[in-house]
């Protein structure tokens, strides 16, 4: 190469490869208020589609006298038993009395339940000494140990408060041992590097890493409770949800009976969310699958 050709070689710019582009999301997390409110009113006509054509055909079928009322009464029957319970009064003394029941079990249950279950993630020689016992109590299901509880602690508050929480504890259990076992084993490789505390190892990494479990955990034993109420308040009740259905179907008001199942429905339903809405919250750092 001659003289001239290097010195214009070295004069060129340097042709450097350009960055690959980062892909464009499909998803567009920076919506418009406006944007936002028309996408959440989009999935609620999503969500109605299903149940609203069940509602319109069973009315339809029901008021053409396909099926017996006294089986199936119609959604207008039954919208007007849960009216007449409501302004009676009836209804909201049953809520009440249902709702504090399951929220003092959940309370006793769940809370043991997350103790217990942190206890024994931690440490191997509690788990071996506690956790075979309460696998097997786990197994015995609501029915079989009822009447037991009627032996022991007689139909008053303190056995329907006692049997929802013996329901609530195991889910909370099962998942807080699975959150905490299934922590990476290098975060505590780090921690002992960074000399934390067994303290600071359990409040800045165990629960963190174990939290989705527990939330899981949280909402299994909210739904558990709820099923545990039902079999408490229909073991021997004088009010309460589950007494309002017993009452009904010994007099076959069959409205009745759909007013109290849909009570336990809606309830359900809203305390679950109030568990996905403080899931979003604690996990914003998640990046996980949204379908």
């Amino acid at each position: 190469m001659s003289q001239a050709e290097v010195i214009v070689a070295k004069n060129q710019p340097i042709s450097r490869p350009k960055a690959a582009e980062p892909p464009v999301s499909s998803e567009q997390p920076n919506l418009s208020k406006p944007q936002r409110k028309e996408a959440k009113w989009e999935l609620v006509v999503r969500g109605s589609i299903l149940p609203l054509t069940v509602l319109i055909l069973w009315q339809i079928f029901g008021s053409l006298g396909v099926v017996s009322k006294t089986l199936l009464p119609t959604p207008y029957a039954i919208w007007q038993a849960f009216y007449d319970l409501l302004i009676s009064g009836e209804l909201f003394k049953h809520v009440k009395i249902s709702i504090w029941r399951a929220a003092v079990g959940f309370l006793i249950g769940g809370s043991l339940g997350l103790a217990f279950g942190l206890l024994v993630g931690l440490f191997r020689k509690f788990e071996q000494t506690v956790d075979p016992s309460v696998q097997m109590l786990r197994t015995i299901p609501h029915l079989a140990i009822t009447p037991l509880f009627i032996l022991w602690f007689g139909f008053g508050e303190f056995s329907k408060v006692l049997l929802i929480a013996k329901g609530a504890f195991f889910p909370l259990y099962v998942q807080t041992f699975l959150g905490i076992r299934n922590v990476d084993s290098k975060l505590f490789d780090v921690a002992r590097v960074l000399e934390f505390s067994k303290f600071k190892q359990i409040t800045k990494l165990v629960l963190p890493a174990a939290l989705p479990n527990i939330l899981l955990g949280l909402r299994l034993s909210i739904g558990v409770a709820w099923l545990g109420l039902v079999v408490a308040e229909l073991m021997g009740s004088s009010e309460g949800v589950g007494y309002l259905i017993l009452d009904a179907r010994q007099f076959s008001q069959t409205a009745i009976v759909f007013v109290g199942i849909l009570i336990f429905a809606f309830v359900g339903k809203g305390s679950d969310s109030l568990v996905r809405i403080l899931e979003k919250k604690l996990l914003k750092w998640r990046d996980s699958f949204n379908g």
